[in-house]
């Protein structure tokens, strides 16, 4: 068997069993659908029926709340900026896409690198496929997120969850791994048991190493996002897309501007979020 057989072959097996999946296991793609769904539809709808002024005005006075003026000021005049463009729509959308597939990417991440940090055997089988996640181009991961959920928001969202997971994930067992031994042999002294020193011990000790994967998984799905929009996710993708495909220079340039501000007043608020309630502070 020369090697064009061997790569058909291959290739075959990775057909007949995807084919296999979709057939016979539909009815979970379906409720995974219908999770998401179920959650970027309201707040997709909240974001963008709700006046701009006002998301503006929520910006402003959360940047004040968090104690930085400056903060207030980016929010504002980010936003401002992005509305201002005629883009709004389209960046509450990719928002929507954002908080969507970062809530859930978090919400596995997070346990997972939990788990890994406290596992050996089970870090030993969950590295290789975050190795795998990690390396795998983004434009690869919208073929099996199309094929198995058709075009639109679903895939772009399950492609951005893929993508995303790693960094959370990683960087929380590096957190809980980087716990001062001295703590947890404390901790034992006074007769804690294991989950009571990953919670009261470890947790807070590697809170800022797991708001920073929290940090990277939303810009690792803003990023995302913006690809996902070759398969239908919509949002601001969709602008930059269509533009290339006009050859519109200019509405390129302005819609990449726009996630680029969008990107840059998430990063900073989130940023600012965790130092306010990081209990080592």
């Amino acid at each position: 068997m020369d090697f064009s057989e061997f790569a058909d072959s291959i290739a075959t097996s990775i057909d007949d069993f995807t084919t296999y999946l979709s057939t016979n296991y539909s009815f979970i793609f379906d409720f995974i659908g219908s999770i998401i769904n179920g959650i970027n539809g309201p707040l997709a709808t909240a974001l963008t029926i709700v006046p701009a002024w006002i998301i503006i005005a929520v910006a402003v006075v959360g940047g004040i709340l968090l104690g930085r003026i400056t903060l207030a000021i980016l929010g504002g005049v980010g936003l401002a900026f992005i509305l201002a463009m005629n883009l709004w729509a389209a960046a509450m959308l990719t928002l929507s896409l954002v908080l969507t597939a970062a809530f859930i990417a978090l919400l596995i991440g997070i346990p997972l690198g939990m788990l890994i940090a406290e596992s050996k055997k089970v870090n030993a089988v969950v590295e290789p496929v975050l190795d795998f996640m990690q390396t795998m181009p983004p434009f690869v991961l919208l073929v099996p997120a199309v094929f198995f959920f058709g075009v639109g928001t679903v895939p772009g969202v399950i492609a951005t969850i893929f993508f995303a997971i790693p960094l959370p994930t990683r960087l929380t067992a590096h957190g809980l791994r980087m716990v001062e031994s001295e703590m947890v042999e404390a901790g034992e002294a006074f007769g804690a048991g294991r989950m009571t020193i990953l919670f009261l011990i470890k947790l807070p000790q590697a809170f800022r190493s797991i708001m920073a994967g929290v940090n990277q998984c939303i810009m690792m799905s803003l990023s995302m996002v913006i690809i996902a929009s070759m398969i239908g996710a919509g949002g601001l993708g969709d602008e930059i897309i269509r533009s290339i495909s006009r050859l519109q220079v200019g509405k390129g340039v302005e819609a990449g501007l726009a996630v680029v501000v969008l990107a840059i007043v998430i990063d900073r608020f989130s940023k600012r979020i965790s130092q306010k309630v990081d209990p080592t502070a």
